[in-house]
This record gives structure tokens, C-alpha cells and sequence, in this order.
């Protein structure tokens, strides 16, 4: 039996050889990577195979940045986030739910990691289906100041189409797909179709980097 693959990905060398020796004692785990920052965790991702990734909120001073880097990594690698930090505010779960975590775990009780780990891995796991609806309810909450037309656009979008193959399918004139298209992130307050589609999927969440200034314009088709 394959055991379960992890990735740690936390600002503290020390707490990583930590979890690491904690992890590998039990039969059923291994740990095949570790990364310290935002940018290591994402490009991980993309070279190695993990089923699950323990992601600390805070891997910078002040910020919740592992929020984004698991948002990021589930982008690159479907796998089972779970949460590992000392914060316990409500705030900040919801957003760690919302990014893609699967669990959540403080620190202080990282004795339970390895049940935690094995639950997540359950085909069947109750928490996931509770998710999907948490989910579908922040889809719904990002979409629903637009009108059906828009709607529709918006899931052409998300399909991959481009505006030109929307236009056709449609039968919509260039000047009316542009305004409806520009109407639509100016809700959405994004720039651009693709970061529409990215905000959506990602339940709201933005990182800093990328929120605009005052609502959105579509820069390129």
C-alpha cells in the first residue's frame, strides 16, 4: 500500500523537521518536500506528487499569505489542503475554507495531524460535501448582482470561449458583447475576463497584488 504522500509548507525551519520526523513515524505517511514561502510551495506543486498539503496561514509576519499560496497550489495540483496555524479567528477560517482547505488544525493540537490526515484522504469524507456547498453558496454570493444575460456571458467565459466566439454564438454585434462584458466586471470589480473567472472560482479571494483600484475595465479580449 502506497503511503500518503505530504508537502509542508511553513516560514519555521525548526517546526518543519518537527512535523517531518512526527509524520514519518506513522506507517501510512511519508513527508517528500517542504517549502518555506508562498512562491516555493506553488512551484513544488508543479514538480512534485503529494496527496496532501499542510499550509501554515502566516508565512510572513503579519499576514495570511498561506491562505493564498493554497489557493494558488490547488491550482497547479489537486490535493487535500489542510490548515496548520496558531490563529483560531472565524474570519480567518472562512477564508481558509474558501481558498480550498479541506480541515483545519491550531498548532497546539498537532498531535491529531495524522487521524486528520487519513479522515481528509476518506473518499467519503463528510467535511468535503459540506464544503462544496460552502462553495456553491460563495459562487452565488460573487454572481448575483449580475442579470441572466450576463450570467450566461459570464459562464461562456469560465468555458474558455473568447469574446469572439461568444459574439457568434450569441449573435451578438461586437460594441454590444464589449459593453455587456465591461458591465459585468465592473460588478465583478476586476479588470479583465480572466480575472473575472479566476475571482469567482476562488470564491472572492484576491490577492492584494491583484485587486484593482476602483472596479474594473476589460484591457484585452
Amino acid at each position: 500500500m502506497q503511503p500518503i504522500k505530504i508537502l509542508i509548507t511553513e516560514d519555521d525551519p525548526d517546526w518543519i523537521k518537527a512535523m517531518t520526523a512526527f509524520l514519518n513515524k506513522e506507517a501510512d505517511m511519508l513527508v517528500v518536500g517542504a517549502a518555506t514561502s508562498r512562491e516555493e510551495a506553488v512551484r513544488l506543486a508543479g514538480t512534485l506528487e503529494f496527496d496532501v498539503a499542510l499550509m501554515d496561514i502566516c508565512l510572513t509576519p503579519g499576514q495570511v499569505d498561506g491562505i493564498y499560496a493554497a489557493m494558488e497550489l490547488l491550482e497547479v495540483r489537486p490535493a487535500k489542503v489542510i490548515m496548520l496555524t496558531s490563529l483560531e479567528e472565524e474570519s480567518v477560517i472562512t477564508r481558509a475554507f474558501t481558498a480550498g482547505a479541506v480541515q483545519y488544525v491550531v498548532k497546539t493540537d498537532y498531535r491529531s495531524l495524522p487521524q486528520t490526515i487519513r479522515t481528509v484522504m476518506r473518499s467519503s469524507n463528510p467535511m468535503e460535501v459540506l464544503l462544496k456547498e460552502f462553495a456553491r453558496l460563495k459562487r452565488e454570493e460573487q454572481l448575483k448582482e449580475l442579470t441572466g444575460a450576463e450570467r450566461e456571458l459570464f459562464g461562456l467565459l469560465e468555458a474558455g470561449y473568447t469574446q469572439r466566439e461568444i459574439g457568434g454564438k450569441l449573435y451578438k454585434a461586437e460594441s454590444t458583447l464589449k459593453n455587456q462584458v465591461n458591465k459585468m466586471l465592473k460588478k465583478l470589480r476586476v479588470k479583465s475576463s480572466k480575472e473575472a473567472v479566476a475571482k469567482v472560482r476562488r470564491g472572492g479571494l484576491v490577492p492584494e497584488a491583484e485587486k484593482p483600484e476602483n472596479g474594473g475595465r476589460e484591457r484585452d479580449g
